[in-house]
Parts: structure tokens; sequence; C-alpha cells
């Protein structure tokens, strides 16, 4: 089972990402949607990447209910601008709650052993919540 279709249903991306997954056939459930608005000022002034910066103004746009995003000064940047976000550790763990997996060390540990950056403490709260590792 798909966890992001199965906890969002369809996910809109920007053009400027689907560009940086352009070797991975998109999925059905994934629709490029380009912006209506040229990118914030504010969101230019923070200097992040192209993908990072218009998923944050299609969010804006759209009103999305959450941005998925691991970057950590495009996580502030959305936070700072009222977006409610989501990384990949968040993900894991709503889809755990939701019984959509049984465990995410084993996501985790693959993540990372496939070049994902997370930080240990990050790494153990996260294991914590989920009940697969003591306080």
């Amino acid at each position: 089972m798909r966890i992001l279709p199965a906890l969002f249903g369809v996910i809109l991306i920007p053009p400027a990402v689907a560009q940086e997954a352009i070797s991975v056939d998109l999925e059905p459930w994934i629709e490029i949607r380009s912006l209506e608005r040229d990118i914030p000022p504010a969101v230019l002034r923070a200097d992040a990447d192209l993908g990072e910066s218009e998923a944050i103004s299609l969010a804006l746009e759209v009103r999305a209910s959450q941005l998925i995003v691991d970057d950590l000064q495009a996580r502030r940047l959305a936070t700072s601008l009222g977006l409610s976000i989501i990384g990949t550790t968040g993900l894991l763990l709503a889809a755990k709650q939701k019984g959509l997996i049984t465990e995410i060390r084993g996501p985790l540990d693959e993540l990372i052993t496939l070049g994902f950056r997370l930080h240990p403490d990050l790494y153990r709260n996260a294991l914590v919540k989920a009940r697969e590792e003591t306080a």
C-alpha cells in the first residue's frame, strides 16, 4: 500500500518538483499543478531552491492542509508563512498511527541507508513516539 495516497489522496506538486523527479514515473495520484501567481517576495527572499519555492508558493495558493517538506530552511520558511508542514518522519508516524505500516524503524533505516539525512535525536524521538523505543 502506498502511504501518501492513503494519507492524503491526491498530492499536488509544482513543475519544478516534477522536473526534479523526471527520472521517476509519476504515480496517478500525483498531480502537477502550475502556479497561477508569481512566487511571493517573501519566498523569493528566502533563497530556497526552485522546487521548494514553488512547493511553498503552491501550498499558499491552494491553501493546502499540509506541505510535505524535509529541508530545514524550507520548513522554517513555510511555518513562518502559516503553512502546516509534515516531513518524511512525520509521514511514517502518521502511517503507523493509521495502521498503514506496522513500524517506522525499518523504513527510516532504509531511507538513511539511501542517503536520507536524519539527526540522531530526531530518529530516536520518532521511535519513542512510535512506541518502538522507550524514552
